[in-house]
């Protein structure tokens, strides 16, 4: 009886080795030699609580964060003078406080304003903060409340697809204020993308294009599998305004 406990015992022992040496997960490459995103705790007793659907979540969140982080530096350097209203520090080390700062996206300098509110912080003209912090933390926190508020999602979650579909029309407005709103001077509040005679830079337009597109597909899977109708919007970006989630 001894031994056969003990047998158990070390199998279990065994068991939640492999399950945490396969949490550390591999790098996934593509034939094009690409890496594919995956999560790193795909085999971890974690993930007995995930549905595919849930892990689509997961994959879909942390790589609209990551390009987030992304539109992040790049707006920071086009716009190197909104940094130095927040930190006389590197634009990396602002990006990771921002996101890892345990603040729990509450922000002084944007008077706790999350979501929409945010967003349009970051065009009024008697805002003086900021406003790439207010941007991006506009963004993030919108589309974390479209999902429930969660960043993480397990089988006992629900989150409504129409929802999700508002958020990705949202980021289209959010982006046309981005590249049109302007002061009483009629500068843009915010520069993003560099067209002239000698080069064209539309990596903005593209990784905001890649949000709208993970949130789409998102939103027409939940409704795929609940069977939920979406109700689509068609409206002019120019006169678009902002969907309440």
């Amino acid at each position: 009886m001894i031994k056969h406990v003990a047998g158990n015992t070390l199998i279990t022992i065994n068991l939640i080795i492999v399950l945490m040496l396969s949490s550390c997960g591999t790098k996934i490459v593509s034939k094009e030699g690409k890496e594919i995103p995956s999560q790193l705790d795909s085999y971890s007793i974690n993930q007995l609580a995930k549905t595919d659907l849930d892990r689509l979540a997961d994959v879909q969140m942390r790589e609209t964060t990551e390009s987030l982080k992304l539109l992040m530096v790049k707006l920071y350097k086009r716009n190197p003078n909104e940094l130095k209203k927040s930190t006389s520090g590197s634009v990396d080390d602002m990006v990771a406080w921002v996101f890892q700062g345990g603040h729990h996206w509450q922000f002084d300098d944007l008077k706790g304003s999350q979501g929409v509110d945010a967003i349009q912080l970051a065009f009024k003209a008697d805002f003086q903060k900021d406003r790439v912090l207010a941007y991006i933390v506009g963004l993030q926190t919108m589309i974390i409340k479209a999902s429930g508020g969660k960043t993480e999602f397990y089988m006992t979650d629900s989150i409504d697809p129409q929802k999700i579909y508002n958020a990705a029309r949202n980021v289209e407005v959010a982006y046309w204020k981005l590249t049109n709103a302007r002061d009483s001077n009629g500068q843009l509040y915010l520069l993003t993308n560099e067209m002239n005679d000698h080069e064209r830079n539309l990596s903005f337009e593209r990784e905001i294009g890649k949000i709208i597109g993970r949130l789409d597909l998102y939103a027409f899977t939940l409704a795929e599998k609940y069977q939920r109708m979406i109700t689509r919007v068609t409206q002019s970006i120019a006169t678009a305004i902002f969907i309440p989630l």
